[in-house]
């Protein structure tokens, strides 16, 4: 099973349009089973995981609000009225869709999406969520990735599948907000065989970087985090790797996606 995690950059930037045509290559070209996106735009009549399903053939969830906040007032006509948020893609049609708020200074706060696909081999869950990005909100981060621990870790959510988290988490592997999350997932990209500090997918050799984010430039802070679904079957990643490299010189967005190839358990 093939999962994604990807930050699309909403609407900034003016060649949004153009960028989008990159995302959809990109994602047709990788084809994941699952994918998580975050900063997707969605107006009163779609979204922008909703145009992606039906050119993939796939299904969507879409939740609002997320970060960054629709700049106020909008840059341009584009930006009016659109709102960020998070959505998944699914290649199975989805059972339940779920909104959790994180904690957060802001009002109204932030959400995980939360979504279970019919997989043939039983109920698949899948939280994707964006969360707070400023140097100074490092404790409010930790307390948001310590809600999506339990969220991951709830018994609740038990079954014969693995329960997924991905996401643009904001944070470098080492930092507590992580290791919080690791001490009850597995690091897709680490139990490929990747190095923790590899896998940049915040680079600043892309133009499109945040250089407002100086300090995660040249990190890896999206994520595809897995624990079993029962103690007796393991999470086995067999690959991982980064996808939305440019395309004719350009980049479809200001994050590279990662991607990692899951064996599922048997029976």
């Amino acid at each position: 099973m093939r999962v994604m995690t990807w930050n699309l950059l909403w609407r900034f930037g003016e060649d949004w349009r153009e960028r989008g045509q990159g995302i959809t290559a990109t994602l047709e070209a990788v084809r994941p089973d699952l994918a998580g996106l975050l900063d997707d735009w969605a107006t009163t009549e779609t979204d922008q995981a909703a145009r992606l399903a039906e050119r993939l053939g796939m299904h969507a969830a879409f939740a609002a609000p997320s970060l960054p906040p629709p700049p106020a007032p909008p840059a341009s006509p584009d930006q009016a009225g659109v709102e960020v948020g998070v959505a998944v893609l699914s290649r199975w049609p989805l059972l339940e869709v779920h909104r959790h708020r994180l904690p957060s200074r802001r009002r109204p706060e932030i959400v995980a999406l939360e979504v279970v696909a019919d997989h043939p081999q039983g109920p698949l869950r899948l939280l994707t969520t964006c969360i707070d990005w400023e140097r100074e909100d490092a404790a409010q981060r930790l307390v948001q990735t310590r809600a999506l621990a339990r969220l991951l870790a709830d018994p609740a959510r038990d079954g014969p599948l693995p329960v997924l988290l991905t996401g643009d988490l904001n944070a470098p592997p080492t930092t507590p907000e992580i290791r919080t999350l690791t001490e009850v997932a597995v690091d897709a990209w680490v139990a490929a065989g990747g190095a923790a500090a590899a896998g940049h997918t915040l680079s600043a050799a892309n133009p499109l970087a945040p250089r407002a984010a100086w300090w995660l430039l040249d990190q890896r802070i999206d994520y595809v985090l897995a624990r079993p679904g029962t103690p007796d079957r393991p999470v086995v990643v067999e690959r991982a790797f980064l996808a939305g490299e440019p395309r004719d010189g350009r980049y479809p967005s200001d994050h590279l996606a990662v991607v990692a190839d899951l064996r599922l358990p048997r029976g």
